[in-house]
Order: structure tokens, then sequence, then C-alpha cells
């Protein structure tokens, strides 16, 4: 009889772990639960409402940007034929950011000419993934030609697509405002 009784009490038990593992797994209004590619079962919080204290830093961004940024991708190969500033000019010029094809020949110039020639400001970012969808980034190190990229809403696009920044040294993050 004790036999029975013990593998009475350990079904119990084993029936109560299954019942509240299951219930982490239930139907939450707080958390979405999900399992990662790992395998591993993993959670977020849902967000029911917005507070309105998120807020866009760059509200005023000429909205060519934006065009630039798809055209750019549009254009783009999926890898790099060593043509990044030719690319990203081809691309300001065709969506109305700039007026006229930009002159300058090496890609770490590219911030320079857009500020003195077609009215683009250097933005306060330091990260790329945090530059604004359209902004041109420009990066360089000692006397290379550099790289110039577009962030997208994908990622970053210049002459080939990728969804990382340059490794190279950030120089600037260059946007220009509506008028």
């Amino acid at each position: 009889m004790s036999r029975f009784h013990f593998f009475l009490s350990i079904s119990c038990c084993a029936l109560a772990l299954s019942s509240t593992r299951a219930a982490g797994l239930s139907k939450s209004e707080t958390r979405f639960v999900y399992v990662d590619a790992r395998g591993k079962v993993q959670s977020a919080s849902i967000i029911s409402r917005f507070t309105g204290k998120t807020r866009n830093p760059f509200p005023h961004l000429d909205p060519s940007l934006a065009r630039a940024a798809t055209i750019a991708e549009e254009r783009a190969h999926a890898h790099s034929k060593m043509r990044c500033w030719r690319y990203v000019k081809e691309a300001l010029f065709a969506s109305g950011a700039v007026n006229s094809y930009p002159q300058s020949a090496l890609a770490r110039q590219a911030g320079d000419e857009l500020v003195q020639r077609y009215g683009f400001k250097r933005l306060a970012v330091y990260d790329p993934y945090q530059a604004p969808i359209g902004a041109v980034l420009v990066y360089g190190s000692g006397r290379a030609a550099g790289h110039v990229e577009i962030r997208t809403a994908h990622g970053f696009v210049s002459d080939f697509r990728t969804p990382t920044p340059s490794r190279r040294p950030l120089i600037g993050v260059y946007a220009k405002t509506s008028s």
C-alpha cells in the first residue's frame, strides 16, 4: 500500500508542476512569451498604450532624404563595388536632396561638401544606429579614401546593402532640415 501512496503523491506533484509551468506559457495580458532561435523560452512586456513620452529627436528632416535612402537601397548591390560615394551622390541627386551633382572625389570629403554647398548640418549623433533614416554617415581614417553610406530602415546602404554600419571611424552624421 505504501508504494501506491508514494506513486500517487509523485503523480500529483508532477501534475502540479506541469500545470504551473504551462501557466507560465499561457496567454498573458502583460507579457508575450515566445521561443527564440536557440529553443529557449523568452518573454517581453506588452505595451498596451502609448504615453507620448518618446518623441522623434529629428522632427524637421527634409523628406527627400528618406527618398534618397529608398533610391540608394533599390540601386545597391549585394557586395561592394568600391564606389560608395558615387552611389550616394547619385541617390542624393535623384531624390532632390541636392540640387547639383557633388564634386568631391573622396568619400571622407563628403560631409564638408554637403555642409558647405548643400545646406546639410552635422548632427550630434555618434552611434550609427541612432542616425535618422536618410542621414549620410561619413567614415574615414588616415589618408584612405574613407567610406560613406546612407541610413535606411533596414540598415545602411552605399553601393551595397548591409545591416551593420562600417567598422571605420565615424567622422560625422549629416542631414538636411526641411525648409
